[in-house]
């Protein structure tokens, strides 16, 4: 029996280029890619927009943007399984099908409650939809070469969608409801349910992990009450409930592992995880995530509800980073064939520390162009770092296991994505309230909408109007601004580890090509 370093290894010396075909395949892949991406940047600017008009409280606020993700996350691995067993283009027009149905439902939702619940649906389909597209790009591109510019591709559009998501979004945002941004969905869904059955072929794990209702039980009481706790933690601080919930997600993450380890076909190959370059990557990944999603939790809000621009003028402030995010995955490829991935991802990723370093210089309303800066830094070290990792996850798993490298590795993302907005925003929150200093005068019910978020500050500062409702928008401003510079010290730290992890576990299963 060959061990999982060997199948690799026989895989890329047996890896042929594809031709029109493979990346006319690719092409249709990219629209779910584009959609999630759109997805969450789109959310983000009209968060601001929802909390006036659903009036949500700031847990609530947070599980808005949460619920996919965290619901996402905990059903990756199960969806990879089953689209290694019943083929992953099945799942992916599945998961398309339902993906366009519930974000119609989503547009129309009426109370921050319901949206809650279609973002939760969301994720139900979503974790169909992406594992999906990278464990098919794994069958299609088996050369090594053209894999990895495949990657890049496929990396770079999450960059695309979200540069094409505030400018899109911020112009139905200033014309329709801000559930328009959620019908978005439709019209790209649709290319792909038409094109993905003529292009993209089926793929399926001849020895697929078994469906085990205990283990998909088990991934997801891993996952809800750690993030859970999370939350509970920033919203109200540490205490003995979220103690228990962390402990009892570690409990059950603890028994997922150990049932796999036993099981003779496990649903998750624990094999993956020995192989250092593979955690590595994931790590790097989930660090990366965190940091840049987090970034984006704190800018939408600073550059509308501080520096006071519409969503549209917000949107366009960002595309000058996520423009160098798009060019530096695609740059990165060359560079990645000629040297070692322990010396190009933290290299990438100073890029980003010094990015979030500048943020802490960013407060007031005239910090416009210091931000777009900081974030074209950022984005440099994001986009080439997430390219260099994304491949090696793939390249160091065999195309059998490729739905399962693919779901683990979404996982990362997506609870880099949950943790960015739940640990990074969480902070950001409790730093804003501890910090908000009211004007004398103001009446309790108004303070306490200040208090809950800044967008709630800014609505009650327009609602008292004159010299109390400005001093109102100046306190909730700054208190604001030093948590933002607080939090993007914890951000800088956070890409400084996964550089530290990338120098040294990461390594290539290939020598580098120096010509």
């Amino acid at each position: 029996m060959m061990t999982l370093t060997q199948e690799i290894e026989l895989a890329d010396r047996a890896g042929t280029r594809v031709g029109w075909r493979g990346w006319a395949a690719l092409v249709v892949l990219m629209l779910p890619v584009l959609l999630v991406s759109v997805d969450n940047t789109v959310l983000s600017f009209a968060i601001p927009e929802i909390a006036l008009a659903l009036e949500p409280t700031s847990a609530q606020q947070l599980w808005i943007i949460d619920a996919y993700p965290l619901v996402l996350a905990g059903l990756l691995v199960t969806m990879g399984t089953l689209g290694d067993r019943f083929g992953r283009r099945r799942m992916l027009l599945i998961g398309a099908s339902g993906f366009g149905i519930v974000s119609v439902l989503a547009a129309f939702a009426p109370t921050a409650a319901a949206l809650i619940a279609a973002r939760a649906a969301l994720g139900v389909f979503g974790a169909m939809l992406m594992p999906s597209t990278l464990s098919l790009l794994r069958s299609i591109f088996t050369d090594r070469d053209q894999r990895r510019l495949a990657i890049a591709v496929w990396a770079s559009m999450f960059s695309a969608g979200a540069a094409f998501g505030p400018i899109v979004g911020g112009l139905l945002l200033e014309h329709f409801a801000w559930g328009s941004v959620f019908l978005l969905a439709v019209p790209v869904l649709v290319p792909l349910l038409v094109l993905a059955p003529l292009l993209v072929p089926e793929s399926r794990d001849p020895k697929p992990g078994r469906i085990d209702p205990v283990s998909i039980a088990l991934s997801m009481a891993t996952m809800v009450p750690i993030v859970y706790a999370i939350k509970e933690i920033a919203v109200h601080g540490p205490g003995g409930t979220a103690a228990a919930l962390i402990a009892s997600g570690l409990l059950f993450g603890w028994l997922f592992v150990r049932r796999q380890l036993r099981a003779e076909i496990p649903m998750l190959d624990m094999r993956l995880f020995r192989n250092p370059t593979f955690s590595g990557a994931l790590l790097v990944n989930l660090l990366s995530v965190v940091a840049l999603v987090g970034f984006l939790f704190f800018v939408a809000q600073h550059l509308q509800l501080v520096v006071g621009l519409s969503p549209m003028q917000a949107g366009f402030a960002l595309v000058p980073g996520l423009a160098a995010m798009i060019l530096a995955g695609l740059a990165v490829v060359p560079i990645a064939t000629r040297y070692p991935p322990r010396f190009v991802v933290p290299a990438a990723l100073v890029f980003s520390v010094l990015g979030y370093i500048a943020v802490v210089l960013t407060t007031g309303p005239d910090s416009y162009g210091l931000l777009v800066a900081a974030f074209v830094s950022l984005g440099i070290g994001i986009g080439a770092a997430e390219t260099v990792s994304n491949e090696l996850v793939l390249a160091s798993a065999p195309p059998s296991k490729a739905g399962a490298a693919s779901a683990v590795s979404e996982t990362a993302y997506e609870l880099g994505a949950v943790l960015g907005t739940a640990v990074l925003g969480g902070i950001l929150t409790a730093l804003y309230r501890a910090n908000l200093v009211l004007p004398a005068g103001i009446p309790a019910e108004i303070a306490h909408t200040a208090r809950e978020t800044l967008a709630g500050a800014v609505h009650a500062a327009d609602t008292l109007g004159g010299e109390l409702g400005a001093q109102l928008q100046e306190a909730a401003a700054t208190a604001f601004d030093q948590g933002v510079a607080v939090t993007s010290l914890i951000g800088a730290a956070l890409v400084a580890t996964a550089a530290v992890i990338a120098a040294l576990l990461l390594s290539s299963n290939t020598k580098p090509r120096r010509r």
